[in-house]
């Protein structure tokens, strides 16, 4: 039939459209599955926003969503202006000339990126096609996704057939409506008037040129143009919308010089009124799945999953129950200590006298008010020291006050915090996460986000080490006073570590003794025995993950880690020596029920069943020895039917840090106590220890999942050896009198010197 056309180029150009028009039908019908969904003429009619993913616990409970609804759609009549001219004029200038694809501007974007200019093509119609109905998303791919060049062809002959059918259903106004509805502005902003109350406190209908420019320039890319983390790139970005507004008339030349001369000028006053079901645990899990749906191109906030995750909501109560319970009584406490000081000590005891000016500089908006008071100290001051009206938390629910910056400050960094999880090593499920106080006012995750001085919950490490390397439970050191010479970075140092009361004893202890009462001379000389570098080798063989210094204080917990770290460490001994990677979350399925994965336990051997049956027995001594640091215990209702507990109670220097690991014959459970700043501390070990701080809140945990009989955890004695013990074990406790164990003895002081890295910004309004 192309013969008939006698001129060849008027038959090459109708071969081409033909061939283009078959192209375009094949992908609409999506020919043997080819090219992937197209959004149909009723999609276009009733176009839904993002589905949001649900979060469940394992027995089924919904605890968590997911979505994008910080948005608050607007009609056209309630957008300025200035918003509509600043978008038209740099995003899609003949907008009101084309049917939805502008064929002259996509050539000469071709063109001039050919030449080395890179320009979009794209109608705001065709970005609104992209945002509406995903059309460069998963559910859009078919089989050609694995064909890059003709993948991207097929992409964009969507976007076209898309954006015309937009333009059939809908007038230019209602377009322009759409798109600033549903794109996103950073900042986790979602729609126009979301982004004009975060970034101005207005409504869309009241902002002026140079705010509307910023807006529409941010659309190119809003983490570069974002202005609050980049006022200057947000400024030039501004400048040149403000440019094509001039342009095409809409402002005046003496308008652009004014509003180009002037700094971005924000107002971040605005507190949205909704959590969007933000939790740690939610947190979580979005970490968790952060890689598969990377992997797997799925988006948590926009397809709908339901995650089902290892979660046991009646242990997550009670062990929330116990957080508050516990924390409230130590924040007493803590208040008690100070009263009217400042609890904000370096490591003689002396406050810091700029602590707060420095926590004035860790918060985002310093820069930003440096950029705009040109560095004037006397202004920024004012700024921080201004009172306005904020919520703050209490342990008697949030409370309306009036305070500046500065008194904000001190108040939320006086505040206690804690992180707490539990795991089921045997299935690697986690049962409980507790990733602090309160998210709404502190959402830096405790568990696994932050990482802080373990102090002597980390000497296990060292007697594991020793135990798999010849030692036995029994075996005997002195408790005298020590010195170790080390090389570290090239230089020479020696290291005298104290006992916690400042005395030795002379008394040779077994090796189950000296851990159960955390005797910091004997896990000394242990370490020495074995060899700093093979105990960081063995903490990393059994779970830790951090960066441990091959240093002869790393038994003593100088490094930093994460409570997370710490309970997986401690699984692999409840495990029989199998380490494991913990699971958060057991499957995934899409909104109709199919399963879309399913996640396995992995675990590989870290140790010997022997070794790791042996440590259970040393952790027991915690309990069961004379003096041992886990005896608090006692005071919990926890000892029927002959219920065994082991465990490690753990304080960093000044006290800054208190830990307890617990063990129980069908759990591993972490907590850890301190304020965010380390500079702010208890002062003593009566007040500060981790047996006075973190155990309680294990103690009352497990009290209550005793006391529930549907908790499916009961009391009772760790398991009997799973392989024949060739070791020497069961050993004579020695006997004292009473009156001769010092009382200070239950404390832990790792080392001398407190070792301090900036804390995360405090919790305060800006």
């Amino acid at each position: 039939m192309f013969k008939r056309i006698h001129n060849k180029y008027l038959r090459y150009t109708v071969i081409f459209f033909y061939f283009v028009i078959l192209f375009f039908c094949a992908i609409e019908l999506n020919f043997l599955w080819l090219f992937g969904y197209s959004p149909d003429m009723q999609d276009i009619k009733q176009p839904e926003l993002s589905v949001g993913s649900q979060v469940y616990t394992a027995d089924g409970k919904l605890i968590g969503q997911y979505y994008k609804e910080n948005r608050s759609p607007v009609e056209y009549k309630d957008l300025s202006p200035n918003l509509i001219n600043a978008l038209v004029t740099t995003e899609d200038i003949r907008f009101y000339n084309h049917s939805g694809v502008d064929f002259y501007s996509f050539v000469t974007s071709m063109l001039s990126t050919a030449t080395g200019d890179r320009r979009g093509g794209s109608t705001i119609t065709q970005q609104l096609a992209k945002n509406l109905f995903s059309t460069r998303k998963r559910k859009s791919q078919g089989l050609v996704k694995h064909i890059p060049v003709l993948r991207t062809v097929v992409f964009k002959f969507k976007e076209w057939l898309t954006a015309f059918k937009l333009e059939h259903v809908y007038n230019k106004n209602e377009i322009l409506t759409l798109y600033l509805n549903t794109v996103p502005f950073g900042n986790n902003s979602f729609g126009i008037k979301t982004a004009t109350l975060k970034f101005f406190n207005k409504n869309p209908n009241a902002v002026d040129p140079a705010e509307a420019a910023t807006l529409v320039g941010m659309l190119k890319a809003t983490s570069t143009y974002n202005p609050i983390n980049n006022p200057e790139k947000a400024k030039e970005r501004r400048n040149v919308v403000l440019g094509q507004m001039q342009k095409y008339n809409h402002i005046t030349k003496q308008d652009f010089d004014r509003y180009s001369k002037q700094p971005v000028k924000l107002n971040l006053s605005y507190v949205e009124n909704s959590s969007h079901g933000d939790s740690y645990l939610r947190e979580a899990v979005d970490r968790y799945l952060k890689k598969w749906c990377k992997d797997n191109d799925y988006d948590l906030y926009e397809d709908g999953l339901k995650i089902y995750t290892t979660i046991d909501s009646r242990l997550q109560g009670y062990a929330e129950e116990a957080v508050a319970e516990k924390m409230k009584m130590l924040q007493r406490r803590f208040d008690n200590v100070w009263g009217d000081q400042n609890p904000w000590r370096d490591s003689k005891g002396n406050e810091i006298k700029d602590f707060v000016l420095k926590a004035e500089q860790r918060l985002p908006i310093y820069k930003l008010l440096q950029a705009k008071y040109k560095g004037d100290t006397v202004q920024i001051k004012r700024y921080f020291e201004t009172p306005k009206r904020m919520k703050v938390f209490t342990w008697k629910g949030d409370r309306d006050t009036t305070f500046s910056t500065v008194d904000s400050i001190k108040y939320y960094a006086r505040i206690l915090n804690t992180g707490m999880m539990s795991i089921e090593p045997s299935t690697g499920k986690i049962k409980v996460w507790v990733g602090g106080i309160d998210f709404k006012h502190f959402n830096y995750d405790h568990v696994n986000q932050s990482k802080r001085q373990a102090g002597s919950t980390f000497k296990p490490f060292a007697y594991l080490t020793a135990l798999d390397n010849g030692y036995t439970p029994c075996d005997k050191f002195t408790d005298q006073r020590v010195s170790i010479k080390y090389t570290y970075g090239g230089h020479e140092e020696v290291w005298e570590p104290n006992n916690a009361d400042w005395n030795f004893t002379g008394r040779e202890m077994s090796l189950r003794w000296a851990m159960g009462r955390s005797v910091n001379s004997i896990t000394a000389q242990v370490t020495e025995k074995v060899g700093w570098d093979k105990v960081v080798e063995y903490a990393h063989k059994v779970g830790i993950e951090s960066e441990l210094k091959p240093v002869p204080s790393v038994s003593l917990g100088s490094n930093d880690v994460s409570v997370y770290e710490m309970v997986r460490a401690y699984s692999t001994f409840l495990n029989k020596g199998q380490k494991i990677d913990p699971l958060l979350v057991t499957k995934i399925t899409d909104q109709d029920g199919k399963v879309l994965k399913e996640f396995e336990l992995k675990s590989e051997r870290a140790i010997s069943e022997e070794t790791a049956w042996l440590m259970l027995y040393m952790f027991r001594g915690g309990m069961e020895e004379p003096g041992g640091t886990s005896q608090a215990l006692w005071e919990y209702k926890l000892w029927d039917h002959n219920n065994q507990i082991g465990g490690k109670t753990g304080t960093s220097s000044d006290y800054v840090d208190g830990w307890y690991m617990g063990i129980t014959k069908d759990l591993v459970t972490g907590v850890w106590v301190g304020a965010d700043d380390r500079s702010v501390h208890f002062n003593s070990s009566e007040t500060g220890e981790g047996s006075r701080t973190a155990l309680p809140i294990f103690g009352r945990f497990m009290e209550k999942v005793y006391a529930d009989p549907k908790s499916g955890y009961a009391p009772g004695p760790f398991p009997k050896p799973w392989v024949k013990i060739s070791k020497p074990y069961d050993c004579p406790s020695p006997r004292i009198p009473i009156d001769t164990l010092a009382v200070d003895s239950l404390m832990e002081v790792p080392f001398d010197t407190l070792q301090t890295e900036p804390a995360p910004a405090p919790a305060v309004a800006p």
